[in-house]
């Protein structure tokens, strides 16, 4: 991807997070300054404990910053209130996790619907369940579907939303090498067909191919960012 055509979506400048654990102070974050262009896929690898579920959480509107800066079309993020990081998160952002965090007692298009129905301009659900391949699954319960399956549905809340931004920490962290090609390629997919970001977090080098930028982490830096000018296809990486 060129990004000399693209226009920015995130700006981060200085971006650090710490916690207070006792008389300890934990520097999660340490300063990360990069950009997010729209329509970009961005995979932000590093090992646990490099800062990628914090910067994560500071993209998503989850949590603050300690310190520096973060934008989100030139709005600022960092000092926004609790309801307009709330608008932020309903708006523009969506998320899919390791582990699913669907409704048990919820259909999988009731799952769906759920996002769908604070989202300001939604795709529709049936289509969206047809695009991860789960129409003939719509009337089934979370516990009535395999891992792989449930984590479609995740990916079909988030993206029914239609967000700008689709965060996903560790996707395929719980699933099988198969299953977790068939997720990447899903997440490829709405990047390619619908023009949206997807930021990927993943302790997984081999994910870094699919990607047009990588950042790399490590204790709470980004150290790297590649650009990868011929992303792979997900059937092409292996791990």
């Amino acid at each position: 991807m060129d990004t000399e055509t693209r226009r920015s979506i995130l700006q981060a400048n200085d971006l650090a997070k710490r916690y207070q654990m006792g008389e300890v102070t934990v520097h999660a974050l340490r300063g990360a300054t990069f950009e997010i262009f729209e329509g970009e896929f961005v995979v932000v690898l590093g090992p646990s404990g490099s800062g990628k579920s914090t910067m994560l959480n500071l993209i998503g509107g989850m949590d603050k910053a300690s310190s520096g800066e973060i934008h989100y079309k030139g709005t600022a993020l960092h000092n926004a209130s609790e309801r307009q990081l709330t608008q932020y998160r309903r708006n523009a952002v969506g998320f899919v996790f390791q582990f699913y965090n669907l409704m048990p007692n919820l259909t999988c298009y009731e799952n769906v619907m759920l996002s769908v129905e604070i989202a300001r301009n939604p795709l529709k659900v049936g289509e969206v369940l047809s695009e991860v391949g789960l129409s003939d699954r719509a009337d089934h319960f979370p516990s009535q579907l395999s891992g792989g399956q449930q984590q479609r549905v995740a990916i079909a809340r988030a993206v029914a939303k239609n967000p700008d931004i689709l965060l996903c920490d560790e996707p395929t962290g719980a699933l099988d090498f198969t299953t977790g090609i068939q997720v990447l390629k899903l997440l490829q997919e709405f990047n390619r067909k619908h023009g949206r970001t997807v930021v990927i977090i993943t302790h997984n080098a081999g994910i870094a191919a699919i990607a047009d930028r990588v950042f790399h982490m490590r204790d709470g830096l980004i150290v790297q960012i590649d650009m990868n000018d011929e992303p792979l296809s997900p059937d092409e990486v292996s791990w």
